[in-house]
């Protein structure tokens, strides 16, 4: 880190904010632990079951949530992890098929998890969560081009969608780049980011 801040402070002052925290974003990964990954929709997965190489495949999992594997057809793993997914399939592969089995379930490519950034941003659009990385709200305004001269940085909201309701939230993003504020807010998909307009 004091790297990292050493080769930020010999860069000229006309750096924005949000080219810092990008910056940032690339030498520190903020990808959440593989393993807490929840899988989802389109996911495309490699199976795998030890010496059972007829039963290898390639899965994407379905939008409702379900993957069809070989012998067991239909299984719901959407919403759980990986190793979930896993155990739920040794489970099912152990009824009446396999005395043992080993099964790797691994992600080969991860469905496109979009949010999007509207109003008094540089570049307001569809913006891409890749992998299982994690995305604040800064970075998000950030990967929008930051703000333009006439935003309110203190009036930005999020539309979000939980539970089949929309949900508005509202943050002063200013303050969020203050020391003291030690608040962060990351991004889901489906996300709709708008930053207001200063009156001023």
């Amino acid at each position: 880190m004091k790297n990292l801040y050493n080769n930020m402070t010999r860069l000229k002052t006309g750096i924005s904010i949000f080219a810092w925290i990008l910056l940032a974003a690339s030498q520190f990964s903020l990808a959440q632990n593989a393993s807490d990954y929840k899988l989802s929709a389109n996911d495309l997965l490699d199976f795998r079951v030890f010496q059972e190489p007829d039963l290898d495949s390639v899965i994407r999992i379905s939008g409702s949530g379900q993957a069809n594997f070989p012998l067991v057809g239909e299984v719901p793993i959407g919403g759980k992890t990986a190793s979930e997914a896993a155990e739920l399939l040794k489970a099912r592969y152990r009824d009446g098929y396999l005395i043992n089995p080993q099964i790797s379930l691994t992600v080969r490519s991860y469905a496109k998890r979009l949010f999007t950034v509207l109003g008094q941003v540089q570049r307001p659009g569809s913006y891409d969560i890749l992998g299982t990385s994690q995305i604040t709200l800064l970075q998000a305004i950030g990967m929008a081009g930051g703000y333009t001269k006439i935003a309110d940085a203190g009036n930005v909201t999020i539309k979000r969608i939980e539970d089949g309701r929309e949900q508005v939230l509202k943050f002063n993003a200013k303050r969020m780049l203050s020391a003291e504020n030690q608040s962060t807010v990351f991004i889901k998909a489906g996300d709709v980011i708008s930053v207001g307009e200063s009156i001023f």
